[in-house]
């Protein structure tokens, strides 16, 4: 089956992102069941029924698909240069505590870089989306995307820190004390990625463990809208890391590549050896 366009595999990839939602919404709207995996992190019905909704809307490209509850029960796809990495659930503890924030991460990954991410929250319907066409957010209302604009980084002199509200890290509070961080805001998900990308927020540093479903939706959106992701060696964040179970390296989102530089030997210098 031929390959379809960037541009279409994007609006492919909103409108998958879109049915996953539903599918998401109507296990929020009632009693969750929640079961616990071999990691001991929370999994509920709604991840694996949209993955399977995603996987089968995804078809439609050709392209393989490498989703995290696939993986968790072991069935992981031939992989080429070009394949979608996918989160159907991101933030499953943010779900069963009904707070909102969760998303729908599916991002496009070529020759080991994400370059295009859509992430979804399905309790409120923001979209954040980015590809080589640029960054952009919506609103989706009744299955339809509305009011899309597009969305950039925003410097700030004092830069205020967006992090995790599941794992924190007892580092987090002496990078805020050295960089003179203004303020800071705690939210799920991937939409760390998107706060710094719409300019709400100018850092994300990450000192606890995320796989490569975590981030690549979020990297894209970020990098799309101008923002930089890098590892704490300074290199951007790459993905087919299999052979390491896809577990990510700690990193750093950023709205500049000198900021996130900055923050990275920060970071390793207060993360213990």
């Amino acid at each position: 089956m031929p390959m379809a366009a960037a541009s279409s595999i994007t609006e492919i990839a909103i409108e998958t992102a879109i049915a996953a939602a539903d599918v998401i919404c109507a296990v929020y709207d009632r009693p969750i069941h929640v079961v616990t995996k071999e990691d001991g992190s929370p999994v509920t019905e709604a991840d694996a029924a949209a993955e399977a909704v995603i996987i089968k809307h995804l078809e439609v490209t050709g392209l393989p698909t490498l989703g995290e509850e696939s993986v968790a029960a072991g069935v992981i796809p031939v992989l080429g240069e070009r394949y979608f990495v996918v989160d159907p659930l991101d933030g499953t503890k943010e779900f069963i505590k009904r707070n909102g924030e969760f998303t729908v991460n599916i991002a496009l990954v070529e020759n080991g870089r994400s370059i295009m991410g859509v992430v979804l929250a399905p309790a409120t319907g923001d979209l954040f989306v980015g590809d080589v066409n640029g960054a952009w957010s919506g609103k989706v209302v009744a299955g339809k995307v509305v009011d899309r604009r597009p969305i950039k980084v925003a410097p700030s002199a004092g830069p205020h820190i967006v992090a995790s509200r599941s794992h924190g890290h007892a580092a987090l509070a002496q990078l805020r004390e050295i960089m003179g961080v203004e303020s800071d805001v705690s939210i799920g998900s991937s939409l760390k990625f998107c706060l710094v990308a719409r300019g709400d927020a100018q850092l994300y540093p990450r000192f606890t463990p995320t796989c490569e479903w975590d981030t690549a939706a979020g990297q894209a959106v970020l990098e799309a809208a101008g923002g930089a992701l890098l590892t704490l060696d300074g290199a951007p964040l790459r993905y087919g890391k299999g052979e390491l179970k896809y577990l990510n390296p700690y990193f750093v989102a950023a709205a500049s590549e000198e900021l996130a530089l900055t923050a990275a030997e920060l970071m390793q210098r207060l993360i213990p050896s």
